[in-house]
């Protein structure tokens, strides 16, 4: 006698169901350790961080600006980003504001203490712009330095964090001079083609060259300054 054939369990398949929709989800998704380490607690400025930003906002906000950056970028697969597995954050005493290396973001406790303004929104601006050095495509070394500042400060504008003392649209002495000179003949490409500097990083993965500035937008850099600062009546 044959025995009679038992349906699988509903609720059996209904996980199986869920464990496979995260397994797909996770595919899209890379995981990246942060660490937060204050050696400056002896040190005014690293006991105001402590006390005025600390750890967990720290994280939170390194977290958030990995999340933007890639949106931005337009990295949604994890092939088109830098393998970075954790980015290690560091309060020092010394001088400057910070600076990154090898996935190092190593902030100044002396800014810190000397900065009279909203000094949360400013050290999230500080992430944001030291995020970007993190995952930026950088040429293999080849893109100059001033443009590698530009796209770093173009995140921190397009996430509202430029402080109020940048410079206007239009000033600036030449399109690759650097930080907010550059973010915003920047913004004013990507104004000319939406996406435009996410293609740019893109071509940048390995190599760089002028002609990028041709390649998308049809125009020499020089001519798209020139184009730039008249808009601007600069």
């Amino acid at each position: 006698m044959t025995k009679p054939h038992k349906s699988p369990n509903t609720t059996m398949i209904m996980h199986c169901l869920c464990f496979l929709v995260f397994l797909a989800a996770m595919q899209g998704t890379q995981a990246v350790d942060y660490s937060v380490t204050n050696n400056a607690l002896n040190t005014p400025g690293g006991v105001r961080f402590r006390d005025e930003i600390g750890d967990d906002y720290t994280k939170q906000t390194l977290d958030s600006a990995t999340q933007f950056i890639w949106t931005l970028f337009d990295q949604n697969n994890p092939d088109d980003r830098k393998d970075v597995q954790k980015v290690s954050f560091f309060v020092d005493d010394m001088d400057g504001v910070a600076y990154t290396s090898n996935d190092e973001i190593h902030l100044s406790a002396r800014y810190v203490n000397s900065y009279g303004g909203d000094l949360k929104t400013e050290i999230t601006g500080v992430i944001y712009h030291e995020m970007t050095h993190v995952w930026q495509w950088n040429g293999n070394g080849q893109t100059p330095g001033g443009l590698i500042e530009g796209i770093a400060d173009f995140v921190r504008l397009k996430a509202n964090y430029a402080p109020s003392h940048w410079v206007k649209p239009g000033e600036g002495q030449k399109w690759d001079q650097g930080y907010d000179v550059t973010a915003r003949f920047l913004d004013y490409c990507d104004s000319l083609k939406s996406g435009f500097v996410a293609q740019l990083n893109k071509l940048m993965r390995t190599g760089y060259s002028d002609q990028f500035f041709v390649q998308l937008l049809g125009k020499t850099v020089d001519q798209l300054w020139q184009d730039y600062k008249a808009k601007y009546g600069n």
